[in-house]
């Protein structure tokens, strides 16, 4: 990323405290600006504060489920556009109706889930479309992981 610009933000709403922590370091080591929310009614907050470029959201939140909060960020003047990435426990099929309705930009199983598929899903939903070179990521081998 150009040190001139500011970082993407994103908001992590994760209830797992673990999770949180893997996805915010991984995002932030990629250069992302990572903010946390563990349950509904933080998540509403700091989506409102922060007004991210995306927010990694899972369903199923304490407070406020996931699809309540997207439909709320969708009402709102403020949330209306921002990009969402629904991660879940739940299969797509028996997620709450209406959610690609409501825009969402992808939707992932947490347990089908690699870490490197997550930089790949973030990376491919903020990437800037003039971006012409391919971004790289280190995999366990000594080879490198090409996301064009």
């Amino acid at each position: 990323m150009d040190p001139n610009t500011p970082p993407l933000k994103v908001v992590i709403v994760e209830d797992n405290a673990s999770l949180n922590d893997i996805y915010k370091t991984r995002l932030e080591i990629l250069g992302y600006q990572c903010t946390s929310a563990y349950d509904g009614e933080e998540a509403l907050a700091v989506i409102q504060r922060e007004l991210p470029d995306l927010v990694l959201l899972d369903l199923m939140v304490p407070k406020i489920a996931g699809d309540q909060i997207l439909a709320r960020m969708r009402a709102s003047d403020w949330g209306k556009d921002i990009k969402v990435l629904v991660i879940s426990n739940l299969n797509e099929a028996d997620a709450p109706a209406g959610l690609r309705a409501q825009g969402i930009a992808g939707y992932a199983v947490k347990a089908n889930l690699t870490n490197d598929q997550l930089d790949h899903f973030v990376d491919s939903i903020l990437k800037p479309t003039d971006q012409l070179e391919p971004v790289l990521l280190e995999t366990k081998g000594s080879s490198n992981y090409r996301v064009a």
